[in-house]
């Protein structure tokens, strides 16, 4: 995506409501099971775990794609640089 590109109000309003169904419904199904309080809990907390490891994962990915994009704009700026400075130099000759 380019940075001048920004996600639309719809799309931003779908990412949050589809994460807290699906994170509602998986709590209430868990709730609802015929085990024990110390295993809903259990499952509850792994639940919770995976979900902060998503965000946490999203996370490192994002930045590393930026990362990867400044290096790039580097690169091609260093580039750019380099091809005017062989110019003046022909111009010159």
């Amino acid at each position: 995506m380019n940075a001048n590109q920004l996600n639309s109000r719809a799309w931003i309003s779908f990412c949050y409501i589809s994460f807290a169904v699906a994170v509602g419904f998986t709590g209430i199904g868990i709730w609802a099971m015929a085990i024990s309080l110390e295993m809903k809990a259990f499952m509850l907390m792994g639940l919770l775990f995976s979900i902060g490891s998503a965000f946490t994962l999203a996370k490192t990915l994002r930045d590393e794609h930026e990362a990867q994009q400044f290096h790039t704009k580097l690169d091609e700026a260093r580039t750019e640089r380099l091809l005017r400075e062989v110019d003046t130099v022909k111009d010159v000759a």
